[in-house]
C-alpha cells in the first residue's frame, strides 16, 4: 500500500515505481479505498492517528404542450454510457476526518511557513518558470494562427497582434514565488486560528489527490461558497507538500492594490468576466490554460459554478473552462486528465449578511484593499468549521471510454480552431453536472442547518425543547435519505442546538424559552424597514435550510406532486413531478435526461422512511408518513409560493419587452408591496436569485422570448402561456401527462 501523506518538511518518499502507478499489487490514486473495502485501514500519521481523532458522516417549445414536452424530456436518450448511477447513498462509507488547525495552534508559525517545501510533482518535471509557460503560449501554433488571420483580416502589422497577444499574458499570467506563499502560509494561519475553531480535511481523500497528482494531470474543482475557499485550497496543499495549483480568478481582484500582486505571486491567473467575442483573448487564454496542464507541474483550480453562491445552492455549471482542460485529452496531447471533485462545507459562512443584502438589492461592494482592510473586524467572529472533502480522482479517459471518438480531432492539423462537435458538448455538459452532483453528495450538514430547517416552518416564534425534538427527528431522517451530517462528540440534542444558537446569534435567539429571529428592531419605524429587516433575517436562515434541500430535493418534490394532483396515480405524480423538475432546474442540480431516473429515486427514499407505499399504478401516503411528506412540502413552499408570485408580476405588470435590469427592480418591488399589505409571508421571493431562476425557466418552457440585442437582452411575455403555468403551480388545470413514462 502507498504510504500516508505526513506534514513534514521532507516530501513524502519514493518507492522504485512512480508512486499512484497502479502496480501488481493495485496500488494507486484508489488505494485506499480498496485497502479498506478488504478490510485494510490505511496507516495514519501524527498525534491525531495515535487518538483515533476524527469524524463519520448526497424549448424552444409553444406554451399548449410545454408541461407535455417538460414531462416528456426524460424520454430523450443522451448517447454514450450514463454517467450519473443512483445509488443507496446510506449505505457509503465516507473518509474521517482530521484538523489541520490542531497541530498550528500547538507550533511556530513562522517555522510552519518557512518549511523545506519540496512537493511532489507530475512525473518528477522540474516546475516551469512563470515567463517559459507565457513563451511558449506566445510561440505555440494556435496563437501564431490566430495572430496571423486578424492580422490578415484587419489589415494589422502581426507584430501589433502580437504585442497586443502579449499584453493580455501579462495581465491574465500568474507569477508564483515561493516567497509570496511562505507569506500567505504564514498570514493565512494566523488569520484561520482566529476565525475557525477546526479546519477538517479527509486525509484518505488527501493521500488520493498525491498519488493522482504524480501520475496525470489533475483539475481541482471545489465548490464555491466563500472567497476564503480558493485560499484555503492553497493553504490546505502546502500544508500536506503538494504542488500548488494554479487558479483562476476574476479580473476584479486586480483592482485590489498589492492584494491582487500577491494573489498572482501566490499562483492566480485573472480572467476577464466575458471574452466579448474577443478571438485573440480566448486563443491566449485557451492556450495559456492547456499548456499548463500540459506541462503537468501544478494542478489547475477553477470554479464550475463560476461565481460564489449566494444561497448556498449549487449553481448551474459553467461549461467554458471545463471544455478547455479536456481539450489536451481529445487531441491526444496528454494520456489522461484526472477532475478532482471538493466539497468545502462552512459551519458558518463569513459573507452571509454580506448575501442576504446583495439577495436584497443592494449593490456588491467593489473588492479593494481597503475594504478588505475594513473587514478586518470580523476578525473577533466566531465562524465555527469548515470541513473539505477531498473526492475520489474521477479519469476523464474512463468517463469517455466508449462514448466520445477522438478521431476527428485528428484529421485536421491540432492548431487550427474547431467547433466542438453537439457529442462534445452533450459530455462537457454531463461530466459538469457529474463533478457538481459529486461535490453535493459529499457536503457536511451541521446540526444548524437542521434547526434552521424546522424554525422557518414555525415562525415568527418556537418553543426551544420542541425546536430540539424536532431538530433530532430531522437528524434521523435527513441519515436515512443519506445526508452526510457532522453532529459534535459527546454533545446531546439540546447542547448541539444550542451551540448552533450561540453560534448564529445574529441570525436567532433565544427568548423566553422561544426561539425566534434577530430581527431586532422590527417593532420600530416605518413599514419598509421592518419588512426589510425581516427578509434580512429570513434569507440568512434559509441560506442555512438551501443546504438541506440537496439531500431532499427529490423526494420533495414527489411530496410536492402529490398534494398538487390530488392524485395516487404514479402516471399522474410523475408528471407533475418532471414539470416541477423542470421550472426548478436552475435552482437545483439535476443531472440532463433522467427525470424518470429521479423520480424513483424519490420516491425510494419516501418508501424508505416509512413516508408512502408504492404499487406499479399507484403511490400511497402512509399514516406515518403524512408527517414527513408534510415537512417536506413546507421546506419547498418558498420556492413554489415565490414563483407563484414572479408570474403573477408578469402577468399584470409587463406589457412591453423587458431588460433583467428592469425586470429584478419591478418583481421586487411588486413582493415588497404585498408583504407591507400582509398579502404574502412569502420573504424569500425578495432574493434576486430567486426572481432570476423563475426568469430562467419562463424561457426553457418557451413562455418569455429572450431576444439577443445590441445592448444586452431583452425579455417579452407569452401571457397565455405564463398563465397557464401558473394555473398548473395553483393546481387549478392538471399538469398534462408524458408522452411516454416507462413506470
Amino acid at each position: 500500500m502507498a504510504p500516508p501523506i505526513a506534514r513534514s518538511p521532507r516530501p513524502p518518499p519514493r518507492s522504485p515505481q512512480r508512486a499512484g502507478q497502479p502496480s501488481r499489487g493495485g496500488a494507486g490514486p484508489w488505494a485506499p479505498r480498496e485497502a479498506a473495502a478488504a478490510g485494510v485501514r490505511p496507516p495514519r500519521r501524527g498525534r491525531a492517528g495515535e487518538r483515533g481523532a476524527g469524524r463519520r458522516g448526497g424549448a424552444r417549445r409553444t406554451m399548449a404542450a410545454a408541461a407535455a414536452a417538460a414531462a416528456a424530456a426524460p424520454g430523450r436518450a443522451r448517447r454514450g454510457a450514463p454517467m450519473y448511477s443512483q445509488k443507496e447513498l446510506t449505505s457509503k462509507k465516507r473518509d474521517e476526518f482530521e484538523d489541520i488547525l490542531e497541530e498550528r495552534r500547538l507550533s511556530s508559525d513562522l517555522r510552519y511557513a518557512m518549511k523545506c517545501y519540496t512537493p511532489v510533482i507530475y512525473k518528477g518535471l522540474s516546475p516551469c518558470k512563470p515567463n517559459t509557460i507565457k513563451s511558449a503560449v506566445l510561440q505555440s501554433e494556435q496563437v501564431q494562427y490566430v495572430i496571423k488571420q486578424l492580422a490578415k483580416e484587419m489589415g494589422e502589422s502581426p507584430d501589433i497582434i502580437q504585442e497586443e497577444a502579449t499584453e493580455i499574458l501579462d495581465e491574465m499570467g500568474h507569477s508564483m514565488q515561493l516567497g509570496a506563499v511562505r507569506f500567505f502560509a504564514f498570514t493565512l494561519s494566523k488569520i484561520f486560528k482566529r476565525l475557525f475553531q477546526r479546519v477538517c480535511v479527509n486525509e484518505e481523500g488527501m493521500q488520493r489527490l498525491q498519488h493522482a497528482i504524480q501520475e496525470h494531470p489533475v483539475v481541482l474543482l471545489p465548490s464555491h461558497r466563500s472567497y476564503v475557499d480558493f485560499l484555503m485550497l492553497s493553504y490546505l496543499l502546502y500544508t500536506y507538500d503538494l504542488a500548488l495549483p494554479v487558479i483562476a480568478a476574476g479580473i476584479d481582484f486586480l483592482g485590489m492594490k498589492i492584494v491582487g500582486e500577491l494573489l498572482r505571486r501566490a499562483g492566480a491567473f485573472f480572467m476577464r468576466r466575458s471574452f466579448g467575442g474577443n478571438r485573440l483573448y480566448w486563443a491566449v487564454f485557451a492556450e495559456y490554460v492547456k499548456t499548463m496542464l500540459r506541462s503537468g507541474y501544478a494542478p489547475i483550480e477553477f470554479f464550475l459554478e463560476g461565481t460564489r453562491s449566494r444561497t448556498a445552492k449549487t449553481l448551474t455549471p459553467k461549461f467554458g473552462l471545463l471544455s478547455i482542460v479536456m481539450e489536451p485529452f481529445f487531441k491526444c496531447e496528454v494520456f489522461d486528465t484526472y477532475l478532482v471533485p471538493i466539497s468545502i462545507s462552512y459551519e458558518r459562512i463569513l459573507e452571509e449578511s454580506l448575501y442576504a443584502y446583495e439577495l436584497l438589492g443592494v449593490p456588491k461592494p467593489k473588492e479593494s484593499t481597503s475594504g478588505l482592510l475594513k473587514a478586518r473586524r470580523i476578525l473577533s467572529d466566531n465562524f465555527g468549521t469548515i470541513h473539505i472533502y477531498v473526492g475520489q480522482p474521477v479519469s476523464l479517459r474512463t468517463l469517455a471510454s466508449g462514448r466520445i471518438n477522438r478521431c476527428p480531432y485528428n484529421l485536421v492539423p491540432r492548431h487550427l480552431p474547431q467547433k466542438p462537435s453537439e457529442d462534445i458538448q452533450e459530455f462537457v455538459s454531463d461530466v459538469a453536472y457529474k463533478m457538481e452532483l459529486l461535490q453535493i453528495e459529499n457536503m457536511v450538514l451541521s446540526p444548524w442547518v437542521l434547526a434552521a430547517a424546522v424554525l422557518l416552518q414555525n415562525l415568527p416564534a418556537m418553543d426551544f425543547e420542541l425546536l430540539i425534538e424536532k431538530t433530532l427527528w430531522l437528524k434521523g431522517l435527513t441519515q436515512t435519505c443519506g445526508g452526510f451530517i457532522e453532529w459534535p462528540d459527546n454533545l446531546c440534542a439540546k447542547k448541539a442546538v444550542m451551540s448552533g444558537l450561540t453560534l448564529h446569534s445574529n441570525i436567532a435567539r433565544l427568548v423566553d424559552g422561544h426561539v425566534v429571529l434577530n430581527d431586532k428592531g422590527v417593532e420600530d419605524g416605518a413599514v419598509g424597514e421592518i419588512v426589510f429587516k425581516r427578509a434580512l433575517a429570513i434569507l440568512m436562515c434559509a441560506t442555512y435550510r438551501n443546504q438541506l434541500l440537496n439531500v431532499f430535493v427529490r423526494p420533495s418534490l414527489v411530496a410536492v406532486a402529490l398534494q398538487m394532483t390530488r392524485s395516487f396515480r404514479k402516471e399522474e405524480v410523475y408528471s407533475c413531478f418532471s414539470f416541477l423538475r423542470d421550472v426548478f432546474s436552475d435552482e437545483f442540480i439535476f443531472f440532463p435526461g433522467i427525470s424518470l431516473k429521479d423520480f424513483e429515486e424519490g420516491c425510494f427514499l419516501l418508501t424508505k422512511c416509512d413516508a408512502i407505499q408504492t404499487s406499479q399504478q399507484e403511490i400511497y401516503p402512509t399514516d406515518k408518513g403524512s408527517v414527513i411528506v408534510s415537512f417536506l412540502s413546507a421546506m419547498f413552499r418558498p420556492f413554489v409560493e415565490g414563483y407563484q408570485l414572479i408570474f403573477r408580476y408578469l402577468l399584470k405588470e409587463t406589457k412591453e419587452a423587458f431588460t433583467e435590469k428592469q425586470f429584478i427592480p419591478g418583481v421586487r418591488n411588486f413582493v415588497f408591496q404585498l408583504l407591507e399589505k400582509g398579502s404574502t409571508q412569502c420573504y424569500e421571493a425578495l432574493s434576486s436569485d430567486m426572481q432570476k431562476n423563475a426568469l430562467a425557466a419562463l424561457v426553457q418552457l418557451g413562455a418569455v422570448k429572450k431576444k439577443k440585442m445590441s445592448s444586452g437582452f431583452t425579455y417579452s411575455v407569452n401571457q397565455e402561456a405564463v398563465n397557464k403555468i401558473l394555473d398548473m403551480f395553483d393546481a387549478r388545470i392538471p399538469v398534462q401527462k408524458p408522452v411516454a413514462a416507462r413506470l
